[in-house]
């Protein structure tokens, strides 16, 4: 799918120096409040579910779905348990684990206020006005459409030349010879590209080439082509829908950019120390 020109073009800080790990924003929907398990008289709920899917996403990418909430449940069970216990041993009393509580609680409190500012700004009319405006800025881009057969030797690309001289159908040949494991299968057909999407020598040929021609052999890293263009047209703009998750993604990131450039801005910052040279 293409990929609009504000995408590659403009400039996201990814706020690096703030390791912002949830910039991707997913707000979360939470259940109904029911009551699903007990863990020595503490409760687990649905709310607690959500919470937990939500933190353990990329530990359960490779789980079967329906294994997953026996997993936060007995995820959420050791945690209470474990947690009773250290709070039994007075862990919870210590100046390392205070400092470390409210370095997590002013973390998940700017999670909050970033989700609450790109829910502001990341509106349906945010991303039609940016869809727009980027429609507006994109320049005629030329694609063709073509098939290759793919061999090992010149002397192969010559035979295969020679058998399509002589009329044989060009799909049939490539599913019969070409080595290429992507297009082969599919009569050699590449569909639609750019330019920059192949390499050079393969693209320098294909779009030196008319509607219907096909080519003499064309040396490659990967082999020899032989090339037959099916069409050349002007690369279509893809519709609003096509690219509106990339287009949301995108004003989510700029708007909690945004937010935390405008709070460093009001704010004054002293370094007491001294900064590594």
């Amino acid at each position: 799918m293409r990929r609009f020109s504000f995408i590659r073009t403009t400039p996201v800080a990814v706020l690096s120096a703030l390791s912002l790990s949830f910039l991707v924003f997913t707000p979360l929907a939470f259940a109904a409040d029911t009551v699903v398990a007990k863990v020595d008289g503490m409760e687990i709920t649905e709310q607690d579910i959500a919470v937990a899917a939500e933190d353990l996403a990329e530990a359960v990418q490779q789980m079967p779905e329906e294994k997953r909430r026996d997993y936060y449940i007995a995820y959420l069970a050791d945690l209470r348990l474990a947690s009773k216990a250290a709070r039994e041993a007075k862990l919870d009393e210590s100046a390392d684990f205070k400092r470390r509580m409210a370095y997590r609680n002013d973390k998940v409190l700017l999670e909050e206020y970033l989700a609450v500012e790109a829910r502001k700004l990341v509106t349906e009319a945010s991303m039609r006005a940016l869809y727009d405006e980027s429609v507006k800025q994109m320049k005629p881009e030329p694609e063709i459409r073509a098939r290759h057969i793919l061999v090992e030797t010149e002397d192969a690309a010559k035979a295969v030349v020679t058998r399509l001289k002589a009329g044989e159908d060009f799909a049939k040949v490539a599913g019969e010879v070409s080595k290429d494991p992507g297009s082969g299968a599919e009569g050699g057909d590449l569909g639609y590209f750019t330019k920059e999407r192949m390499v050079p020598e393969f693209s320098t040929a294909a779009f030196a080439m008319k509607v219907g021609d096909v080519s003499d052999p064309v040396k490659s890293q990967f082999g020899f082509h032989v090339i037959k263009v099916e069409d050349i047209r002007e690369r279509p703009v893809p519709g609003f829908d096509e690219v509106k998750g990339q287009i949301e993604q995108y004003l989510i990131r700029k708007s909690q950019q945004d937010a935390v450039m405008a709070l460093r801005a009001k704010a004054k910052i002293e370094r007491v120390d001294t900064p590594a040279q």
